[in-house]
């Protein structure tokens, strides 16, 4: 392994970000594979980074206890990169995507990590996140022949059916996949001593209005650790998305009453800690989604909170609760940036079903609960009071204008979105989560 604290930007390296598939491509791929019948096989590539071609011309001392009197003064020369170099996992991508190339795939613009290949009516998925590879389609031929092709080009295992994901549990039964992070969620409740808590039926107290100074500090080492522990967990619990994302403001300067809100959200998980995310067949690939905002709910500097859930073939596959970058002067223009938030990560998941040659002639539909906002996206008068968002208002008023998006009302008691803006008691919260398609199959019948 390399030392990766004695590297020297612009001359041991340049570029580092490595590309990891979204998890809301992955959720994508998974409501593909159930509306269409497919299976899902998972690759564990080993010592992948060992893979990976330097581009940088990278010297290193000899490892200690390899050295022998010719070698004293000497470096090595690094042809492949190791474990500790910054640059090793963009390396290993860059190689496993060549290969890909190589074998005849695509690599999709909507998501880089995700490749494909199509002959006649059969297709071939493969997406990666770091060693993680995940393979589906209709054609187990190729499947079984892209096996064989990495398994020439790097040391790769065979996991068989997916099952374990990322700390994602994947569960297939007769109605269909469902996504959990139950151990996660145990071994969590462990580390903190919440095992033997009393549970709660929702994940934020609605009467508590969090502020910057709200009580004594706290140690902010493990109130990051805790929060960052929650944040992962939302890739399977959109229910705790709107408090995860409350208490991850104050990161920089935790206080009492924020750790406080922490221990809430642990206390909702002791409830239901398998609950998570179920993926049924409906028969189609439509693009559905609901948004919402909650106008100047932060204390501090009075900006509103967005909210998005994305649903593709029925399924929920995308969600996003987050403050808004700037102070909103009404609630129709609060609603409006967050429909234009809506409508760019609908467009999103348009271009990746159309790169991946699934069907999507159809209108997509959002569904929003303010009236006002709606009335401003489909009227062409531009009014002084819209200036301001006059941005997002062209961005939007084209995709109507193109028959791309439908923008319909719908009231708040079936507004999806709320969650994800505001805390809800135990009675709506529940209905809402239905309605995304959280189950708990842990739960005794």
């Amino acid at each position: 392994m390399a030392k990766e604290y004695s590297h020297t930007y612009d001359i041991d390296y340049n570029k580092t970000f490595a590309l990891v598939a979204k998890m809301s491509t992955i959720r994508t791929l998974i409501s593909l594979v159930v509306n269409k019948d497919w299976k899902l096989h998972q690759l564990d590539v080993k010592n992948a980074f060992l893979h990976g071609e330097l581009m940088e011309e990278v010297y290193m001392d000899v490892p200690p206890g390899f050295g022998t009197i010719q070698t004293v003064g000497k470096v090595c020369k690094l042809r492949k990169s190791l474990y500790g170099l910054k640059q090793s996992p963009r390396a290993w991508f860059d190689r496993l995507r060549r290969a890909m190339v190589g074998m005849g795939y695509q690599q999709t613009n909507a998501d880089h990590t995700v490749f494909f290949r199509q002959h006649k009516d059969h297709t071939t998925l493969l997406a990666v996140y770091v060693d993680d590879i995940i393979i589906t389609g209709n054609d187990e031929g190729e499947i079984a022949q892209l096996k064989m092709q990495l398994g020439k080009e790097f040391e790769v295992k065979d996991l068989g059916l997916l099952r374990y994901f990322l700390g994602i549990e994947v569960a297939r039964g007769a109605e269909g996949v469902v996504l959990s992070q139950r151990k996660y969620v145990l071994d969590l409740l462990k580390e903190t001593g919440m095992l033997g808590c009393r549970p709660v039926a929702s994940p934020i107290d609605q009467k508590i209005k969090l502020t910057e100074l709200a009580g004594e500090k706290v140690d902010r080492e493990r109130y990051q650790r805790l929060v960052g522990r929650l944040i992962y967990l939302t890739h399977t619990r959109p229910d705790i998305s709107f408090p995860v994302s409350v208490v991850s403001r104050y990161m920089h300067d935790p206080r009492k009453d924020h750790m406080d809100a922490v221990y809430h959200i642990l206390r909702y998980l002791k409830g239901a800690p398998g609950k998570g995310l179920i993926f049924r067949k409906h028969g189609h690939f439509n693009i559905e989604g609901y948004c919402d905002s909650d106008w100047a709910s932060c204390a501090d500097d009075r900006k509103s909170t967005s909210g998005y859930c994305m649903f593709v073939g029925g399924n929920l596959v995308s969600w996003k609760s987050k403050k808004q970058s700037v102070v909103a002067r009404s609630t129709a223009e609060a609603e409006y940036r967050a429909i234009a938030i809506g409508v760019a990560e609908m467009l999103w998941l348009r271009n990746l079903l159309v790169e991946l040659k699934v069907n999507q002639e159809n209108q997509m539909m959002l569904w929003c609960d303010n009236k006002s906002a709606i009335s401003i996206a489909n009227n062409p008068v531009q009014h002084d009071r819209t200036k301001h968002i006059e941005i997002d208002r062209f961005f939007i008023k084209e995709k109507l204008d193109n028959g791309i998006l439908k923008l319909s009302h719908v009231s708040t008691e079936h507004q999806v979105a709320d969650c994800l803006t505001k805390g809800l008691g135990p009675v709506s919260l529940t209905r809402l989560c239905d309605k995304m398609g959280l189950v708990d199959i842990f739960r005794p019948s």
